[in-house]
């Protein structure tokens, strides 16, 4: 499985280390930092409650990753992931 990865990334094994642990120290703290801002919400309704936080990670996790991707040096690679990724979320399709 990670082969396939770094294959299809192109890249070292170190840099796809770096590129896992970016997903999986973005991915928590985009958690704690949703579960922190909602500590202060007044909502009650727990559909509401899972509403605005799956709202929230889906903002957060992009800048979560970017900022954890400097310290790391993988920010070209996650610029251009989240790019890819927003293009194919917005519909818009490559040029032959």
């Amino acid at each position: 499985m990670f082969e396939k990865l770094r294959q299809h990334w192109k890249v070292n094994n170190l840099n796809l280390f770096l590129i896992i642990s970016t997903f999986a120290l973005g991915g928590s703290a985009c958690a704690s930092i949703a579960k922190k801002i909602l500590g202060f919400c007044v909502i009650k309704n727990d559909v509401v409650l899972t509403i605005v936080y799956l709202l929230l990670i889906t903002v957060l996790w992009p800048i979560c990753v970017l900022i954890i991707s400097i310290p790391l040096n993988q920010f070209s690679f996650f610029k251009k992931y989240l790019l890819r990724v927003f293009g194919k979320l917005s519909g818009k399709k490559k040029n032959p």
